[in-house]
């Protein structure tokens, strides 16, 4: 059995704004900041002993979130790998514009139901949701065969996050993306065993308050 704690990273000016971030290096702000420490409070009563690994998006804010987890969450001298696959989606050239601006001018590479019915529909210099899909979750199956019996915590984004909640429940890659919802910090937790994957928490905010 592998269990994998899986957190999303703290608030930006971006998220506040209505932002797409995509790949764009935007940091924490000082909310982000604090709901990343709460974060990691929390995860270190629950968890402290018991994360054998860490793993990371490679972007900025994902790595800024990380850093404040850690500053609870004692890891040893064990080192956090920061990895491309658990980036949120490459945005390309509508990177930096409000949801609302992509939905109106460009519905099909919005966050909106048409977007999530063209999976395969690629922005500029972008990629498809069905390529975040397919990186995330390939990424995802190496990781729990890699660490059956351990516990890994991975820190990344929402629509990676989007992404593992409904490969887990069996859902279609457009009902994923578009009935879920992950807080700034959210923490949610997989167990894997035997090729299935189970859910015990999700999109869980305890830490806050």
């Amino acid at each position: 059995m592998t269990r994998v704690v899986a957190v999303r990273h703290g608030e930006t000016d971006w998220n506040r704004n209505g932002r797409m971030q995509g790949w764009a290096p935007v940091p924490l702000n000082d909310t982000g900041r604090t709901q990343a420490a709460a974060a990691g409070e929390w995860l270190a009563d629950r968890y402290e002993h018991d994360i054998d690994r860490v793993f990371a998006s490679d972007s900025l804010r994902t790595r800024q979130t990380t850093d404040h987890i850690l500053d609870s969450v004692d890891i040893g001298d064990r080192h956090v790998e920061y990895e491309p696959h658990w980036r949120e989606r490459d945005l390309g050239v509508y990177q930096g514009l409000t949801y609302a601006d992509v939905e109106e001018r460009f519905p099909e590479f919005g966050l909106g139901d048409a977007a999530y019915e063209a999976a395969l529909a690629v922005p500029e210099g972008g990629e498809s949701l069905r390529d975040v899909s397919d990186r995330v979750t390939g990424r995802f199956k190496r990781l729990v065969d890699d660490h059956d019996g351990g516990t890994v915590l991975v820190v990344t984004h929402g629509g990676p996050l989007h992404v593992l909640l409904g490969y887990a429940k069996g859902m279609e890659l457009q009902d994923a993306l578009g009935k879920h919802h992950q807080a700034n910090c959210a923490v949610n937790e997989f167990v894997a065993e035997d090729g299935t994957v189970d859910i015990l928490r999700e999109n869980a905010t305890e830490w806050d308050g």
